[in-house]
């Protein structure tokens, strides 16, 4: 079993001009980078014209640390206190779904651990001292 927390900023439109100022000031190599239009469409949430290059994810790698970034997604809020999340990074499901429930107790679920195109398990919970984390399960999902 392997779990890593990784740092995720979240930005306002700025996140291509963050990673550029990361690549200059820290050395950050770029090691994953996906713009929301690269994404799979999804009816339910059309993506207008404009937010097609905004970053839906991308990961770089400072020193031997990562930190993963996004664009808020058109019309999601986006004020000071949302802006930096902790990502765990699992190999493995159950472990996954173990840190989902034990961090929902007394918190909030922003999205329920579910599959999604990117991971097999993939969730977001604010816990009881506001602290929002975002559990992703590395691997392939079902097909």
């Amino acid at each position: 079993m392997s779990v890593k927390l990784i740092p995720y900023f979240v930005m306002n439109g700025t996140a291509k001009e963050a990673i550029q100022f990361y690549q200059q000031a820290l050395d950050a190599q770029v090691l994953f980078s996906q713009s929301f239009g690269e994404m799979p469409e999804n009816p339910e949430y059309p993506l207008p014209a404009e937010a097609k290059d905004l970053v839906s994810h991308a990961t770089i790698k400072i020193g031997e640390s990562e930190v993963m970034f996004s664009d808020t997604f058109p019309g999601q809020e986006h004020h000071s206190g949302n802006q930096v999340t902790i990502c765990i990074s699992t190999n493995d499901a159950d472990q996954a779904r173990k840190m989902f429930e034990g961090l929902s107790q007394g918190g909030q679920v922003g999205l329920p651990l579910q599959e999604t195109f990117f991971s097999p398990a993939y969730g977001q919970v604010t816990d009881k001292f506001g602290i929002t984390f975002q559990i992703f399960t590395e691997g392939k999902p079902h097909q």
